[in-house]
């Protein structure tokens, strides 16, 4: 599928109301944070969606956008979600996130980019230059990628449970 802004924003928009259909009603039991920075659990990953939506994707693209003279990116801290307060419940993070990302599609929107704007470029501190483009692909791709990330950490609850099916369920596998 070739890029297309506006079917980007139709999975950035959908994805706070898929997390609160999939996790919003679950007990702790399958969504608490344990505080293991190398395994997230639902609530962590919450969490980096948050952190990401504040610290990532916009302002990498108002960066790129500004097309000033320092258009390197400030590194990213993959495991922001983890200084934040773990005070608030499961439901304030959904919140939360569903607030700060109808924000920054809001902004996106507001922008109205063209083709010529989606191909400026910044700096990522790893990659080198990126495209705007590319930074909205990517926002997308990381949406579904945690979604998938969620899936897997909760299936793996059961793999014992499932006993010979085992066999038959990749996601396990």
């Amino acid at each position: 599928m070739k890029f297309d802004l506006e079917r980007s924003i139709e999975v950035l928009a959908v994805t706070p109301a898929t997390l609160r259909a999939l996790l919003g009603d679950l007990s702790v039991d399958w969504t608490a944070s344990k505080g293991d920075r190398d395994n997230w659990e639902p609530y962590d990953i919450i969490g980096h969606y948050i952190y990401a939506e504040e610290a990532d994707w916009i302002p990498r693209a108002k960066v790129i956008l500004a097309q000033a003279d320092a258009r390197t990116f400030p590194p990213f801290d993959r495991y922001g979600q983890f200084e934040r307060s773990h005070h608030e419940s499961l439901a304030e993070r959904l919140d939360e996130f569903a607030r700060v990302r109808a924000e920054n599609i809001e902004t996106l929107r507001s922008w109205e980019l063209v083709d010529e704007e989606l191909e400026l470029k910044g700096v990522h501190p790893e990659f080198g230059e990126v495209s705007l483009r590319e930074l909205i692909a990517t926002w997308v791709v990381h949406d579904l990628t945690h979604i998938r990330q969620i899936a897997t950490v909760m299936a793996k609850r059961y793999d014992q449970a499932v006993g010979p099916w085992k066999a038959y369920l990749s996601i396990l596998n």
